[in-house]
């Protein structure tokens, strides 16, 4: 029996599985910011892709968002969306994006070794974030920044005394306080690739005295502290220091390889992180004496992601084919089995960037990996559900695209060929099925407790092909297919998911 919020256990027979659904056995609420989104200074994610100012071909409002971009990103329905960085951020400093743009500097930038004109800042992305319907999560400089900069930061999207850096927004045509409830202590201040890099010790040392300094100014703010993969001796550390001062624990963890399976069993590896990392804060309640505090995972960077294909340094413009568009929805599968833990994740990125959005100077791209975010973005909500799963298992390799998760063979022995997540809400009691068998069609016979309708709605993403991709010569390649079914059949005679494929099945209660 496996650990995770579901029982799996193995099915004698590669071919044929066995789910039990209780819409009574409810693991807990699904918090709806796991389906948030990411920005970063990176690439073609701001320019030329949330915005382009030098548009020429009508795809740009006055305000020079791309509206085409706007409408896919609008049915992702992200409720927030992380801003500036990011490893961006270690580096940058936000009074360079205010105030009149021809007077903004233009500075190197560490990160991604190019160049930032600072012509989109913090007034351009709230204004942004306010006509897509996004609530804002702010990053801090916690690299080459100083908490002077941060508090002036948070003065000038929240205060609305008469103060310096209130009064700057105000001549900068924003008189209402921006109100930004999230704050990221740093990002991902554990890697040698992070300017200002530093040791779990100091770094917690460091933010439990910003988040004491800007809790003072506004009492108001959640605070998120920078976590490392849930999984590292950064995290005991950190969980530690940190328990009584944050609202949310950032982990970040991409996966992908070029092996089928590798690449499609990854998301299980990011399932044990947020198990480990919870425990950690509940061993740092006890540890710290601080049983009453409300931490969550924010699991603010996940996605697919093999940087040979796609390098940092030249904008990360990965192309999904249809596995990657299986691991994603395992990823998804994950944040609702999880969802008791999970209090926001966020997809990166928004656009371009290893995103699920690619944008050219006269159109976009709808990737494969677009397709399972929207559905469970628009399905899989409410609560989530405790299911019974008898599965063919995948007992083979793991691995990540630097080669660091292949202790999860070992450590996670139970990862289903059928991966499932199920959600009820309302009436609707949605189920969300990954067959990650390359070759085999997997039927499974479905127990349902309680009374349902006898139409139910399907999706399904396939193609034999798994490497199919969206492209601008054949931008619907892989798509979702809608059909129907009937209850009385998939109740007793069962259902064949498709070998390598993504389904989403969706029931009516019948009270």
């Amino acid at each position: 029996m496996s650990e995770t919020a579901q029982t799996v256990v193995e099915s004698p027979n590669s071919t044929a599985a066995v789910v039990k659904v209780d819409s009574d056995r409810v693991l807990g609420d699904i918090n709806d910011n796991i389906y948030s989104g990411f920005v970063e200074h990176m690439g073609r994610c701001v320019y030329g892709g949330i915005i382009d100012y030098e548009d020429t071909n009508g795809l740009t409002n006055e305000k020079g968002h791309r509206t085409d971009v706007a409408e896919a990103l609008k049915k992702m329905k992200m409720p927030v969306v992380r801003y500036p960085g990011g490893n961006f951020c270690a580096q940058y400093h936000w009074i360079d994006g205010v105030g009149p743009k021809e007077k903004r500097p233009r500075r190197v930038e560490l990160a991604w070794l190019n160049e930032e004109s600072n012509r989109f800042g913090t007034d351009e992305f709230m204004e942004w974030c306010e006509a897509m319907g996004y609530e804002p999560y702010l990053c801090l400089n916690m690299g080459t920044g100083t908490l002077d900069e941060a508090l002036a930061w948070l003065e000038y999207c929240n205060s609305d005394g008469n103060t310096y850096y209130a009064n700057l927004r105000r001549k900068n045509g924003r008189d209402k306080p921006y109100k930004v409830k999230y704050w990221g202590l740093g990002n991902e201040i554990w890697g040698p690739w992070q300017v200002e890099q530093d040791t779990a010790e100091h770094y917690a040392k460091k933010a439990y005295q910003w988040g004491k300094a800007l809790r003072l100014l506004d009492s108001s703010i959640k605070l998120v502290a920078c976590g490392c993969t849930g999984f590292d001796k950064w995290d005991i550390e950190v969980t530690q220091k940190l328990i009584g001062m944050v609202d949310l624990y950032s982990i970040h963890l991409y996966t992908s390889n070029g092996d089928y399976y590798k690449n499609v069993t990854g998301p299980a590896a990011a399932e044990r992180g947020i198990q480990i990392a919870s425990r950690l804060i509940d061993l740092a309640k006890i540890t710290e004496n601080k049983p009453n505090a409300n931490v969550k995972i924010c699991f603010d960077e996940w996605n697919v992601w093999d940087p040979v294909k796609a390098e940092g340094q030249y904008g990360a413009e990965q192309v999904y084919d249809l596995t990657d568009a299986l691991a994603v929805a395992s990823w998804l599968n994950v944040f609702i089995r999880q969802s008791r833990n999970v209090g926001m994740a966020n997809i990166a990125q928004a656009v371009n960037v290893i995103s699920p959005i690619f944008t050219s100077k006269t159109g976009l791209v709808l990737q494969t990996t677009y397709y399972p975010f929207v559905l469970f973005s628009e399905h899989m909500r409410g609560k989530s559900l405790n299911l019974h799963v008898t599965s063919p298992l995948y007992k083979g390799p793991t691995e990540g695209f630097t080669g660091e998760l292949q202790w999860a063979q070992g450590v996670e022995p139970y990862i289903a060929l059928l991966d499932i997540s199920a959600a009820v809400n309302g009436d609707k009691l949605t189920v969300a099925v990954v067959n990650r068998s390359k070759d085999e069609n997997i039927s499974a016979r479905f127990g349902f407790d309680g009374k349902f309708k006898s139409d139910i709605k399907v999706w399904t993403l396939y193609d034999d092909d798994v490497g199919k991709r969206n492209t601008f010569d054949e931008p619907t390649a892989v798509v979702p297919q809608e059909s129907t079914a009937k209850f009385e059949d998939v109740n007793t005679k069962g259902y064949k998911f498709l070998k390598h494929s993504f389904t989403m099945i969706q029931l009516t209660l019948d009270n």
